[in-house]
């Protein structure tokens, strides 16, 4: 299977595959990791669980050289798995061409991880233009919808099937980032809900302390909400304007944070890259992404919506 750019001279690769079922899903991976180790290249996985438990099975001796890695754990929020996954393993080899398959999407992914799974397929093709990195990502053709499949048409310059590989005529990964920068459910009639302004955060904490706790949302998890509502707050203060207005309530088993404000995020990988070490600041959205187990923006010049879901103990 040749991985040849179709669009450019961009040595970054970013092909659709196609599968109907785990003969043609692994007759489109296995020699594409195979390839990769022949050239000396790192190799990553990170797919659904069964699909890495079927590529390991088929690579043999040949999966102890290959990073594996459970896209349903790593890449829950889909947000994360640009910094958190694919950024993660090519900045270990800054000097070296690298593959990777990646697959975001699965049947049982919710309507609301979807639509972040969908951006997040359009943003990889801005935050690896230019690098040396080819990141295949297998698309269930007989379980995704419709729309899944064109929006990987339009998200993918190169498109490969049981009939071989061709250029993407339907390429169009702005207009997929446009089309899901869409207005997020209203909050809950039962939500509690607080402003922020200045000198209000701990308030803020108090309120989110005891409605999490009330829940059931103990520990880690609850320190995780707590942080990601302070860095919510805090960009509210900072860049929305000087105050938002934060709701809290439960949907679907989460614990659903949605912080809304004044400001636009015009960058729409702001907290999808890693930060340089020595930057000051420039971290809140992107430790969201990291703890949240689904995170949603919806952002126009009429202000920013960002709402971060936490399971709840089964």
């Amino acid at each position: 299977m040749s991985t040849t750019s179709t669009r450019s001279a961009d040595p970054f690769v970013h092909p659709a595959l196609f599968y109907g079922d785990d003969e043609a899903y692994l007759a489109g991976t296995v020699p594409f990791v195979l390839g990769g180790l022949a050239a000396d290249e790192p190799v990553a996985v990170s797919v659904p669980g069964p699909k890495l438990r079927l590529l390991r099975s088929a690579l043999g001796d040949a999966a102890e050289r290959v990073t594996l890695l459970d896209m349903t754990r790593v890449g829950r929020n889909p947000g994360r798995i640009i910094p958190g996954v694919l950024r993660a393993f090519t900045d270990r080899h800054p000097d070296r061409r690298v593959r990777i398959v990646g697959e975001p999407i699965w049947p049982s992914r919710s309507e609301a991880e979807y639509a972040a799974c969908a951006q997040h397929e359009a943003l990889i093709n801005h935050a690896f233009s230019g690098t040396e990195v080819t990141i295949l990502c297998p698309y269930d053709s007989a379980g995704l919808s419709d729309q899944a499949l064109a929006d990987a048409v339009a998200t993918h310059p190169t498109l490969i099937d049981s009939t071989g590989e061709r250029p993407s005529e339907g390429y169009a990964p702005d207009r997929v980032i446009a089309h899901y920068n869409r207005s997020l459910p209203p909050p809950s009639p039962a939500a509690v809900f607080t402003a922020v302004r200045s000198g209000t955060l701990a308030a803020v904490r108090r309120l989110a302390t005891e409605y999490a706790r009330h829940l059931g949302l103990v520990g880690e998890r609850l320190d995780d909400l707590l942080l990601t509502i302070s860095e919510l707050a805090a960009n509210s203060l900072k860049h929305g304007g000087g105050t938002g207005m934060i709701h809290l309530w439960v949907d679907d088993h989460h614990v659903v944070c949605q912080v809304a404000d004044s400001g636009h995020i015009t960058d729409p990988l702001a907290g999808r890259l890693p930060v340089p070490t020595d930057q000051l600041g420039g971290r809140g959205l992107l430790l969201v992404n990291h703890l949240a187990d689904l995170v949603r923006v919806n952002s126009t010049r009429e202000g920013t919506t960002v709402e971060a879901r936490f399971a709840l103990p089964a």
